[in-house]
């Protein structure tokens, strides 16, 4: 009998990467600024990263170093400081997300070529950038290598700053709708999260008594159905 599945062991690191891309979406996407040695704000944008703790509050980012395996400034930069902000990116803010992936060379601010504005966070040197819905002042926990290429790093949120009218501060609410954020998908395709829908989650009595008068319904129209068709004729 064949085995199913793909097994990755089998794959190039790019052929990997290509599935995996395509398969986990979509992706949030970090756009992190960092200091350089000489005090430049760097701005690279990620996409393996997400959430990952409330108590502690932390995030994690999936740091990729160089062909060469040298660091890339962003990770060279938090190894050093062990500061970054995160910012998360939403329509308004895509196209610069975009731009600051070019490959500038070390030394030169993303920030400056692309003409973003910036301002000042409170609790890290790092600065912000102004026009972000989200800003997420961040220190470096910890980083874990598991490749020459590949390390993990988690870090933890130290304060949030959003745009005006995005959250309801009396109870944390964040109006889904005004802040318009998009996913990374693969290759150059982005998402668009413009459709959200709600399911409620039920706890195990009420699942037990939703299903249960799913059953008595379908044993009702199986009933009516045979009462109008005795013989069993279609």
């Amino acid at each position: 009998m064949p085995i199913s599945g793909i097994p990755l062991h089998d794959l190039s690191p790019h052929e990997r990467y290509k599935l995996l891309c395509g398969v986990v979406v979509p992706r949030p996407i970090a756009l992190v600024t960092t200091l350089d040695a000489n005090g430049a704000v760097n701005a690279a944008p990620f996409s393996f990263f997400n959430v990952f703790s409330e108590d502690p509050p932390l995030i994690v980012l999936g740091l990729q170093h160089n062909p060469d395996r040298t660091p890339k400034d962003t990770t060279r930069n938090i190894h050093r400081d062990g500061e970054f902000v995160v910012h998360m990116v939403d329509e308004e803010l895509a196209s610069a997300m975009n731009d600051c992936s070019v490959d500038f060379p070390s030394g030169e601010s993303e920030v400056a070529a692309v003409g973003l504005a910036t301002s000042r966070s409170v609790d890290v040197r790092v600065p912000r950038l102004t026009a972000a819905p989200f800003a997420l002042e961040c220190r470096r926990s910890v980083s874990l290598n598991f490749s020459p290429g590949r390390e993990l790093l988690v870090g933890e949120v130290l304060r949030i700053h959003a745009r005006a009218g995005l959250v309801d501060t009396a109870n944390m609410y964040v109006d889904f709708a005004a802040y318009r954020p998009i996913g990374r998908l693969f290759g150059n395709l982005y998402s668009y999260q413009r459709e959200p829908f709600a399911m409620d989650r039920e706890n195990h009595s009420q699942w037990v008594a939703r299903t249960r008068a799913g059953d008595v319904q379908r044993a009702g129209d199986e009933k009516r159905a045979g009462d109008d068709n005795p013989s069993g004729v279609t």
